[in-house]
């Protein structure tokens, strides 16, 4: 599953419309029609209505939606149709699959405007092929319920969900299968490294990642395909549309998942039934860009300036379940009473992880699956 699942849930419940005006669910680029924008995606993208309206109306093009998959398949597919591409723009590429676009040759430069707005640290690419839209961190998300009923404080940290008190309580997403799950490990490789002592100094952790992860399996780590199913049927924190939960108080999700619980609710709770374990969070950074052999590069480049444009940027945190890119922002009440941000996340080069990401998913798939 994708990356805003929660997104893709109230879809199912009708509470939130994946929208693109025009024929979002056809196939076909824009073949040549100078007034007509198309979006390739992965399948949560989402935004308003009336905000995609707007810009058609500003801009005179017609917006048309390619939802292609989850964002590992859209990025391979976007790669193998590059000579001739699908649409105009792509949507949905992060830093843990940045360097696989860039080294194929998937888009072409663009400096979008406004892209002085746009914090430095999310800009990655110096060449500009890529333009930052949002950002999120994938961190260990507990169920407050069971924590107070046991009367046992949550983990604060990678280090502590290798303690015998947490003992058969996490559940996590495949890192083959799953973009959480990935984001996982890459978090526990940039903080453990691939040998050594850890970023926190404990000489319990000092194998590398590898070493921190017979631990945790060790510890009665659950691994599930992807974040549906680890999220609705393994975790015991509630989530909408869900009849029953399961029984790991701690599931591998996002900073942003609290103040969905609360969103979807019904009634509205006063306090998200689940916490962060802020400690744990690896950050994403989601990009869009001009694609290579566009046939529309002019409406292309005016959707990606619009990508960052203060209205979009203020409706996306409630449609995609993502933080803003572009300073000054508002981000709803909700995101920062009930998910913030991480203040300390775990990053990685897209270069580094381009150089490991392979290699390191194969020796995980060894020592946690076999």
């Amino acid at each position: 599953m994708t990356r805003r699942q929660f997104a893709a849930l109230a879809v199912g419940l009708g509470l939130v419309t994946l929208s693109a005006c025009g024929s979002s669910g056809s196939t076909g680029g824009s073949g040549g029609d100078p007034k007509t924008v198309t979006l390739v995606s992965h399948n949560s993208w989402a935004a308003s209505k009336s905000v995609v309206a707007a810009f058609e109306k500003e801009s005179g093009y017609r917006v048309k939606v390619l939802p292609d998959g989850d964002a590992g398949q859209a990025v391979n597919k976007a790669i193998l149709t590059k000579d001739n591409p699908q649409g105009d723009v792509f949507f949905g590429v992060d830093n843990t699959l940045l360097s696989r676009a860039l080294d194929n040759g998937l888009f072409q430069p663009y400096a979008a405007k406004g892209l002085d707005r746009v914090g430095a640290q999310y800009q990655l690419d110096d060449r500009h092929r890529v333009t930052p839209v949002d950002y999120g961190d994938i961190c260990v998300n507990y169920d407050k319920k069971y924590f107070a009923d046991h009367k046992l404080a949550p983990p604060a940290s990678l280090d502590d969900l290798t303690k015998p008190a947490y003992r058969n309580l996490l559940v996590t997403e495949n890192a083959s299968t799953s973009s959480p799950g990935l984001g996982f490990l890459l978090g526990t490789a940039a903080h453990y490294g691939d040998g050594g002592t850890s970023r926190s100094g404990g000489a319990e952790s000092g194998g590398g990642w590898q070493d921190y992860w017979k631990k945790l399996k060790d510890n009665g780590v659950k691994v599930v395909d992807g974040w549906e199913q680890a999220y609705q049927q393994e975790f015991s924190g509630s989530a909408p549309g869900r009849k029953a939960g399961g029984d790991r108080p701690l599931v591998v999700s996002y900073a942003s998942s609290p103040p969905a619980e609360v969103v979807y609710a019904k009634p509205r709770p006063k306090t998200a039934p689940t916490g962060v374990a802020t400690g744990t969070c690896f950050r994403q950074i989601e990009f869009a860009g001009l694609l290579s052999n566009a046939h529309n590069p002019k409406g292309a480049k005016a959707f990606l300036d619009f990508l960052i444009s203060r209205r979009f940027q203020e409706d996306m945190p409630f449609n995609m379940y993502v933080y803003p890119v572009v300073q000054g922002a508002r981000v709803p009440a909700e995101f920062t009473e009930y998910g913030p941000a991480a203040e300390h996340p775990a990053t990685m080069a897209p270069a580094k992880i381009a150089a490991n990401r392979d290699q390191w998913v194969r020796s995980w798939t060894s020592l946690v699956l076999k």
